[in-house]
Formats: C-alpha cells, sequence, structure tokens
C-alpha cells in the first residue's frame, strides 16, 4: 500500500510539472531521493516515461478535437499532394518537422539521458536554473506579436531544436519551447498550445519505445497496481495543469514559474551537496 500511495504522489507531481514550465524530469528524479522512497521501479527511467503516457492521455483528452483536424488535415494533403492555402494543413506538417530534432537525440543519447542524470543532482540543479534563464530572456524580448496561423516552418525547427533541449532533466519540455516561442515573437498561450501539442508525438514515440523492454522484461520487476496508480493520477493532475496554464498565460507572464525555478533549484542543490 506505501509503494501505491507513493506512485500515486509522483504520478500527480509528473501531470503537473509535465505541462507547467517547471520540468517533470528534475522533479521525478530529486523528489524520491528527498522523500527517502527507494523503491527500483518508482526510481527507474521505465516508470518516468509510463508516468509520461500518462499525461499523453491527457494531452489526447484535451486536444483530441484539434488533434483529429490536424491528423485529418495532413492525411488530406498527402492525398491531394499540396498544402495550399489551408492552415491546419500547415500547421500540422510543422508540428511533424518540429519533433524531428528531439527525436534524433533522444534515440541516439537515450542511455546517457536514463542514467547520468540520476546520479548528478548538483547538475540537475544547474539545468532548472538555467531554464528559468531561458524563460526570463525569453519574457524579456517578448513581442507577443502573432498566434499559430502565422508560425513560419523556420519557427517550427526553433522550437523543434529547442524542445530537444528538454531531454536535459531541468531544462523543461514546456519551459524551453514556451521561451523559444517568446522569442520568436508568438503570444504566450499560442507558444504554449503550440508545445502541448508537439509534446504529443515525442511523448508518445518515447513511451512506446520504453514499452519494448517492458514486454520483453527488461526492466525493473514492478506490480502493475502500481504503476496503474502512478499512470491514473498523472493523467488527471495533467488535464488540470494543462487548463490552468493555457486560462493563465492568456492574462499573465511566466515570472511566477521562473521564481519557482530559482528556489526549487537552490534546494536540490543544497540536498545534493548535503549528501542527500
Amino acid at each position: 500500500m506505501e509503494t501505491l500511495v507513493q506512485a500515486a504522489v509522483i504520478g500527480v507531481v509528473q501531470g503537473l510539472t509535465e505541462f507547467l514550465p517547471i520540468s517533470s524530469s528534475a522533479h521525478l528524479i530529486v523528489l524520491p531521493r528527498l522523500l527517502g522512497w527507494n523503491d527500483p521501479f518508482l526510481n527507474s527511467a521505465e516508470f518516468d516515461v509510463m508516468l509520461h503516457l500518462g499525461t499523453l492521455a491527457a494531452l489526447l483528452v484535451y486536444f483530441w478535437r484539434d488533434l483529429t483536424r490536424l491528423l485529418v488535415a495532413g492525411l488530406a494533403s498527402i492525398r491531394d499532394r499540396r498544402i495550399g492555402d489551408d492552415p491546419e494543413r500547415r500547421l500540422a506538417w510543422l508540428l511533424l518537422v518540429s519533433v524531428i530534432p528531439a527525436a534524433l537525440l533522444g534515440v541516439a543519447l537515450e542511455e546517457f539521458f536514463d542514467t547520468f542524470f540520476r546520479q548528478a543532482l548538483v547538475t540537475v540543479a544547474v539545468l532548472v536554473a538555467a531554464g528559468a534563464v531561458l524563460l526570463f530572456l525569453g519574457e524579456r524580448f517578448a513581442r507577443q506579436e502573432r498566434g499559430l496561423d502565422r508560425l513560419r516552418s523556420s519557427d517550427a525547427v526553433a522550437i523543434g531544436i529547442a524542445q530537444a533541449l528538454a531531454l536535459f532533466p531541468g531544462i523543461s519540455r514546456s519551459g524551453v519551447t514556451i521561451a523559444a516561442g517568446l522569442f520568436l515573437g508568438l503570444e504566450r498561450a499560442a507558444a504554449a498550445r503550440f508545445a502541448f501539442l508537439m509534446g504529443t508525438p515525442i511523448i508518445a514515440g518515447a513511451g512506446l519505445w520504453k514499452l519494448r523492454a517492458l514486454a520483453a522484461g527488461e526492466a525493473v520487476p514492478f506490480d502493475p497496481a502500481v504503476l496503474a496508480a502512478g499512470m491514473i493520477a498523472a493523467t488527471v493532475s495533467g488535464l488540470l495543469a494543462i487548463g490552468l496554464l493555457l486560462r493563465y498565460l492568456r492574462r499573465h507572464t511566466t515570472a511566477v514559474f521562473i521564481g519557482y525555478r530559482v528556489v526549487f533549484a537552490v534546494l536540490v542543490a543544497v540536498a545534493a551537496l548535503a549528501g542527500r
């Protein structure tokens, strides 16, 4: 029962931090260690990725209409061999272009990301702080001139490269892509929406890639009930976080998240230096 509760708590943290620009990977690495939760599965990369499938479910539920329209538009563009002036066909292809950098980097350096950062909390603290700096600079130079209908192919490539940086725990997928969107002149809510939509195929791909390890019995032994508790908690909290952030960014800056990241980075660094 104790492990079940721990999995649910970690799932809630994953759901919230995946979409709020404060880094889910950093929280999933740090939280169990600070609380002394030593279950091998809860501290494994496989559990992290399965929780990401819970947040993927949140994305699919929240954006199912958008994703359905984009899928239909993308398939229609292939059928007709043209994109034309259709904004949904154009956005569908821009989203596809944007996921390529992170997909390539993730496959090439999977083992490095899965092992090195789990043993280097000081490095994670530095990356959390670096993510705060990126958000601050994004806000500093934000023009907020454009919505998604005015997104260019060069913008999609740039945001895609930025998303690849989120493979480093502490940077934050939503944080770095929102910052990149702000640099490029997107409105805050539009930058967040694009970040969520482009995160859907990346999260799905990472989850399916890790599922092969679970199916082959290569992962750490686990209780299916523990896994289910974590994934359900991640889905529910993820839904809440998506709606909260999109509404919040229509009227507010990301300053509160920048401040949180700085405080969190300091706490992680202190804990690491203290030997926790």
